[in-house]
Formats: C-alpha cells, sequence, structure tokens
C-alpha cells in the first residue's frame, strides 16, 4: 500500500505510481472533516479526490476528525461522493487539537471510540479500516483496543508502531507489530521506517503482517514497490538510482502542472517529493535540485541527472 502522506499523495503523485510500479492499494491524503458545519463536513477539493478506484487500483478515503457524528455524516457523504474503501486516521502525531482530538489525539480517549468505531462500521457499506500508532504515549496502548475493532467488525488495521508522542523520533518498534499479528485475526498491515526492499522483505517475515504501507520510503524511490516484488533489483547501484530518480520525476511533472497552478507552486510540490530522497551518492545532485529557484533550473538540473 502507498501510504496517505498530507502535502505528498495527491492525485499527481498516485497516477505517476500506478502508471509505473502499481501498488496494490493508495490512499487519498487525509481529508479533514468539519465538526460544525454539517453541509460542509468535507471540502469541495477533496470531495473531487473521492473515487472507488484510480485505474484500477482501489483507493482508501482517508478521514481525520473527531466526534460520532460529525464523522458518521462525513463517511456518508464520501459514499455518495463514490467512495467505497473508508479509513480512519488515528496515527497522525499533528492532529489539530483545539476544537477536539483528531489523529493519533484520539488514542487520548478510548472510550470515546467505543462509539465512533462501530458508528462508523455500521455506516461504511464498503471496507473500513483504522489507520493508528501503537498508542498515544504508552506502546501497549494498542493491545486494549483489539477487541473493539474485532467485535465492531473493522476489516484491517494499519499499524505504525510508535507512540503518538514520539511522532517520528526514534525507530518503528515492529516487535510490537508482530505481537499485534499473533493478538488477532484481523488483517495487520505494518507501517514504519520501511525504506528498503531488504528491510521491508524483513519486516514481513518477522511480523507475518498481511502487508506492508509505505510512506516515505516510497516517496524517495518508487521502485521500492517493484524491487518488494522481485521484479527489480533489491539494492541497484548509483547508476540505476540515478536514473530511476530522473524516470521519476520526468513522470511526475506533467501531472504536477496539471494539477496545480503556475510553475511556482509545481516547484514546491517537485521539491517535497526530492526531499524524500535519501541517497549519500547523490548528495551534490540532491542539493542541486533543492536550490533550483525557478521549475526551469529544476528541469534543467534533473535532465542531467
Amino acid at each position: 500500500m502507498l501510504a496517505p502522506m498530507q502535502g505528498l499523495t495527491n492525485r499527481a503523485l498516485r497516477a505517476t505510481f500506478i502508471s509505473w510500479v502499481r501498488p496494490d492499494v493508495v490512499f487519498t491524503e487525509f481529508m479533514r472533516v468539519n465538526p460544525v458545519a454539517a453541509k460542509k463536513r468535507l471540502s469541495p477539493v477533496d470531495l473531487k479526490e473521492i473515487a472507488a478506484v484510480e485505474d484500477g487500483v482501489p483507493l482508501v478515503v482517508q478521514l481525520i476528525g473527531h466526534g460520532k457524528e460529525a464523522l458518521v455524516s462525513a463517511a456518508e457523504i464520501a459514499q455518495r461522493a463514490g467512495a467505497v474503501h473508508l479509513n480512519l486516521n488515528m496515527g497522525c502525531p499533528y492532529g489539530r487539537m483545539t476544537s477536539g482530538l483528531t489523529g493519533g489525539g484520539m488514542l487520548k480517549r478510548p472510550d470515546l471510540l467505543e462509539e465512533i468505531i462501530p458508528a462508523l462500521r455500521q455506516a461504511v457499506t464498503g471496507t473500513f479500516s483504522v489507520k493508528l500508532r501503537a498508542g498515544y504515549d504508552d506502546p501497549s496502548q494498542v493491545f486494549s483496543l483489539l477487541p473493539l475493532f474485532e467485535k465492531s467488525g473493522v476489516d484491517f488495521i494499519v499499524l505504525h508502531p510508535r507512540t503518538v508522542k514520539q511522532a517520528y523520533n526514534g525507530s518503528a518498534d515492529h516487535g510490537i507489530t508482530a505481537e499485534v499479528v499473533r493478538q488477532t485475526n484481523l488483517p495487520v498491515i505494518a507501517n514504519g521506517d520501511v525504506r528498503s526492499a531488504k528491510h521491508g522483505l524483513e519486516v514481513l517475515q518477522r511480523t507475518q503482517a498481511a502487508g506492508l504501507m509505505i510512506g516515505r520510503g516510497a516517496i524517495g524511490e518508487p521502485m521500492l514497490f517493484e524491487r518488494l516484488r522481485g521484479k527489480a533489483t533489491v539494492e541497484p547501484d548509483l547508476v540505476e538510482r540515478k536514473a530511476m530518480l530522473k524516470q521519476y520525476l520526468e513522470r511526475l511533472l506533467p501531472g504536477c502542472r496539471k494539477l496545480f497552478c503556475g510553475d511556482m507552486q509545481v516547484l514546491c510540490k517537485m521539491k517535497g517529493v526530492v526531499a524524500n530522497v535519501e541517497d549519500p551518492e547523490m548528495d551534490r545532485e540532491l542539493k542541486q535540485l533543492k536550490r533550483a529557484k525557478t521549475l526551469e533550473a529544476f528541469e534543467k538540473e534533473f535532465g542531467e541527472l
């Protein structure tokens, strides 16, 4: 699965991945649920993103918000707009906390989840899943939530084995993932710190998870999907990695031009992708791309890779 990443996994990037390396499942960026305006639960921009599939690949619509009534009505609106697969974000460590606990903040009030999860399951006629951290500040919290997910009929869970308070510090502890897999009959998707095919395969073997969700590792290197499938070199050399990056940016640019307004906005989106490429042997080239002041200069830089 290609992870939902705010500001990155837009329609242009998803289309690039689907046409090139074809993830088994893709997610929208999270869609904020308006807790107040019932007629505007989801923004018009988000509603345009909703579909059941994109070029034959299942598209999961991810909601982030709080309150049973708001979340249920947002799920109903999303389904009327064409969504078949919905996911509740219970993992983002940067959810807005001012008007209610959202994202990973939902784990601060597990008592509220006793109402929210069954209500969403009942409202969603297609698949319903949750993406969550191991806990808010206690990495064992997830184990206390498994009975709720099972009883409610959640289709699968995506687990990022850090706490919300950790944000992205430290390492994802896939020992927790393995124990969650052992303690539930629900399919568990392992998420967190998968940045190479070798490590991804190790995580699958160690945890016996039903699959992987890949975020930053895939944004930095789309061919990771094919490497995991055994259809591309597991450890490519520098020449291959440069060629991949050049092809990646060439494929992505036309979609960004079509989706976003003006060269500077397009450049910002392209640089956001480059920021996720981790390759010390391409340090000079990556710095040049990040320093480009114009889209024309950016194109020239990646054209010379």
